[in-house]
């Protein structure tokens, strides 16, 4: 049987399209779902109160004894929404035939948690944004960075709606991590039965000529279909304007590349492409 994807749910509008594109994902590969719901910290304990001051110790006792049966019952409430947002999402995958590993409700850092869980599993499945995220100036979740550095999975970044994939772009720089996501690709065939452009945005060389044509036998020692192309101008640019154009489906790209494309993530080039694409994302180490 195929490795595990995980589906990172919160209670965001995004969740029903984790679960969507895991579900399509799962079809696709045979690879069972594993939900996964995280009780951050903050969520199972009230605010901290600074004890100091005029209060006699009788009285600080009682507040005392009372803030404590109120974190109990914060983390009751905030235990039973994440196993509501969990059976939620068990439905909607259930419903499309898929093989669900039964739930997981965790309490504790988001980044360990996913260590934990991350070892059987081949792809991790999250929203765009979380239900923190401020949407009037489309930013990121607040843990969108620090999921995509913690784990050592390919991350699929969903957007808000769900769409059928049938073209993929790759965005190319010959770094190690879209190398290594294509080496993953053909290997593991999570993504099978779809059409891939290789893009690579940048000069022409010859080098970078022969690196797109061993990247693309990979692929097509695989089974996929494959096209190539280098174009000039500027990555986020170029690419964000052929995802529109050429009906793009899925962008594929390397989480840490050799480049400038190296900022397509970590940098304000990978902010702006994110932010701006409309399509699901998926990052390879």
């Amino acid at each position: 049987m195929p490795s595990k994807i995980l589906a990172l749910i919160d209670g965001s509008i995004y969740a029903r399209s984790v679960c969507d594109y895991a579900a399509w994902i799962a079809s696709k590969s045979g690879a069972p779902v594993e939900p996964v719901h995280v009780l951050a910290r903050q969520e199972l304990a009230s605010a901290p109160m600074m004890m100091t001051g005029s209060l006699d110790i009788n009285a600080s006792a009682v507040l005392l004894q009372e803030l404590a049966e109120l974190d109990e019952d914060h983390a009751r409430l905030a235990a039973g929404r994440g196993q509501l947002i969990l059976d939620q999402a068990e439905s909607v995958l259930r419903a499309g035939g898929i093989d669900v590993i039964k739930p997981t409700l965790r309490r504790g850092d988001l980044v360990e948690v996913l260590r934990e869980l991350e070892d059987d599993a081949d792809l991790l499945v999250i929203g765009k944004r979380g239900e923190g995220a401020d949407f009037a100036r489309l930013h990121l979740g607040s843990n969108f960075e620090r999921i995509v550095r913690g784990t050592k999975l390919p991350v699929f970044v969903a957007p808000r709606a769900f769409k059928p994939i049938t073209r993929v772009m790759i965005a190319f720089d010959n770094g190690p991590s879209v190398n290594a996501g294509i080496d993953r690709i053909a290997q593991r065939h999570l993504f099978p039965n779809l059409t891939y452009h290789l893009l690579h945005v940048g000069k022409e060389s010859e080098a970078m000529s022969a690196a797109l044509a061993t990247a693309a036998a990979k692929l097509t020692a695989a089974g996929y279909a494959v096209t190539t192309e280098i174009a000039a101008g500027e990555p986020d640019q170029v690419i964000a304007q052929r995802v529109v154009t050429d009906g793009i489906d899925l962008l594929i790209m390397g989480a840490f590349g050799k480049s400038r494309l190296r900022q397509l993530f970590l940098g304000s080039t990978a902010t702006e492409v994110i932010r701006s694409c409309l399509i699901p994302i998926v990052l390879y180490h």
